[in-house]
């Protein structure tokens, strides 16, 4: 049975923190499908039809990985597609608590589904989209922290 992971995330906007995770996990899986979800709590710079075609760009050869879009329960999209792990960026301590606790839940309501924490390259450690939108929306350069059509579409924006 193929080994499918799911890497689920906002990807507002996509950051080569979230690539270099989706490549090192390309190694550990037959199969990545990048979730990108719809959060209610949160007001996307980019809509959720942008992210995909993003995401879309960035991973169009590498064939392990599909793009889809997530609404609702994670692990309901997981089963549905299959999937056997769920996939977590940790950059810091900061994030392990909350991340924690998502996986505990996720893992309560079904128990056969697996998360990985993984820690991005050294390089990528500070790196997040809320970082990269207010660096972007003040006029700062951005040119090495996302992909080149990410770079694209914040460069279009207005700055502040």
């Amino acid at each position: 049975m193929p080994r499918h992971a799911l890497y689920p995330g906002t990807f507002d906007p996509v950051t080569n923190g979230h690539v270099d995770i989706v490549q090192r996990c390309a190694t550990l899986f037959d199969h990545i499908t990048v979730a990108v979800a719809v959060n209610p709590s949160k007001t996307p710079l980019f809509p959720l039809e942008v992210r995909l075609d993003m995401l879309t760009q960035v991973f169009a050869h590498t064939p392990k990985v599909t793009v889809a879009s997530l609404d609702g329960l994670l692990v309901d999209f997981a089963r549905k597609h299959k999937a056997h792990a769920l996939v977590r960026g940790l950059r810091a301590v900061s994030d392990f608590e909350y991340e924690l606790q998502m996986a505990l839940m996720n893992r309560r309501l079904d128990d056969s589904i697996e998360t990985l924490f993984l820690m991005p390259s050294q390089e990528y450690t500070y790196l997040s989209s809320s970082i990269v939108k207010g660096v972007a929306r003040a006029g700062g350069d951005v040119r090495s922290l996302v992909p080149d059509c990410v770079y694209e579409r914040l460069e279009a924006l207005p700055t502040s």
